[in-house]
């Protein structure tokens, strides 16, 4: 973006992903509030300062039976009585593309502040029937018709995809648990931190149970309650606030969305040397507008929602060739420490997914490794730092940019 067109990330606020807001006799209202107020505070404006609100849930109607979140903000602060505000669904990548849409309100010039939240309850039904909801964002009725947990089956499919075209070793899976498991213990809001895992996870039926194929239980993200939001500003509110300091700013991003349908974008690929191209191509496009390479990127979050949505983070990002995430792996590259270190938060599987706040989060995580405000799993000297948010089986493919301000 040209300067005249920066994005600038004020401050944010994540809730602890360890929480269980039913079990505290919480609602949909009580975590919005929480975020809101919280995200103001730690940005320092006033709801009276917000010109546009954004917000971001997948799932509401089906876990809680509440819709129109979007009204939900000034439902429970006063000070966004009467502010524009939406709600936007794209399955995980939610929270990314309310941030989008917020982003193109301060580049136009309609707005000059914007308030991103993502929010999601997800602990209001049993495990099972919760892993069904989840299941509404593949293509219903087309695919996964006999599988018993829906996401594990597709991205079991994925792992059997790299297997198929490169081969594919399930320790190097098992690996990226660990890691991300590891660093989740550093990371103060992780929703694992205080789990007793083995390292690494075991390949035992009792330990950690096949969910299906060569997934295990600690192969999988977690079913999470929680939210959380950034402040957005443009380059005029920041030139009419000059005591304001941004805690990083919006440098580029890329969006590609395809079918819904895993095996519409497995044949689509098939000549393709990457396993899903338009996910290199969102990524790419981040680059681009950011005018920056991987060499100039000093670590990502990425939507581990499975250990081979990050084993295809790895390669798709450009660390490795196609095909060839495992040398990352096997070479601790992707360890803080390491050439370019890979969900520092713990990610989805150890810092937790409540489906529509997990863009969001990623973001504001970016924001405090620039910074240098991520505490015990900050990345030395992060300078810029990036995002790849997934919805579905790839479906919607988010990838921010963020770097240090001056």
């Amino acid at each position: 973006m040209s300067s005249a067109d920066d994005v600038w990330i004020l401050g944010g606020y994540q809730s602890d992903f360890a929480r269980n807001y039913q079990r505290e006799g919480l609602d949909f209202a009580d975590l919005t509030r929480e975020v809101v107020s919280a995200t103001l505070q730690n940005a320092r404006v006033d709801a009276a300062e917000i010109g546009v609100v954004h917000v971001a849930n997948a799932f509401g109607e089906l876990f809680t039976h509440q819709g129109h979140l979007g009204a939900m903000p000034a439902t429970v602060v006063d000070g966004l009585w009467d502010v524009p505000a939406s709600r936007h669904e794209a399955a995980c990548a939610s929270g990314s593309v309310a941030t989008l849409a917020a982003i193109a309100d301060l580049r136009s010039g309609a707005y000059r502040s914007a308030l991103v939240v993502g929010v999601e309850l997800e602990k209001t039904v049993p495990g099972d029937t919760a892993t069904s909801i989840l299941g509404a964002a593949a293509w219903t009725g087309h695919e996964g018709q006999d599988a018993k947990y829906m996401w594990p089956h597709m991205f079991n499919a994925v792992a059997a995809e790299y297997d198929r075209r490169y081969g594919l070793d399930e320790t190097h899976l098992r690996a990226i648990a660990d890691l991300n498991f590891t660093s989740a213990r550093a990371n103060p809001l992780a929703q694992t931190r205080e789990w007793a895992v083995p390292s690494p996870p075991p390949a035992d039926d009792t330990l950690n149970p096949v969910v299906d194929g060569v997934l295990r239980r600690l192969d999988c993200s977690q079913l999470t309650d929680g939210g959380a939001g950034i402040v957005l500003v443009s380059d005029a509110w920041l030139k009419d606030h000059p005591t304001a300091r941004p805690i990083g700013r919006i440098e580029g991003w890329g969006h590609r969305t395809v079918g819904l349908g895993l095996r519409q974008k497995l044949e689509h690929s098939a000549e393709d040397p990457y396993v899903f191209p338009h996910v290199r191509a969102a990524v790419l496009d981040a680059f681009g507008r950011a005018r920056v390479t991987l060499d100039d990127v000093h670590g990502f979050e990425v939507h581990d929602c499975f250990t081979p949505s990050e084993y295809l983070a790895i390669d798709h990002i450009g660390l490795t060739e196609p095909g060839l995430s495992w040398q990352a792996i096997e070479h601790g590259e992707i360890a803080i420490g390491g050439r370019l270190p890979i969900n520092p938060s713990g990610g989805l599987i150890g810092g937790g997914h409540p489906v529509g706040a997990s863009g969001v989060r990623m973001l504001l995580d970016a924001a405090r490794q620039v910074s240098g405000t991520a505490g015990e799993y900050q990345v030395e000297n992060a300078k810029t730092f990036g995002t790849l948010n997934f919805g579905g089986s790839t479906a919607t493919t988010v990838s921010f940019v963020v770097g240090r301000t001056p």
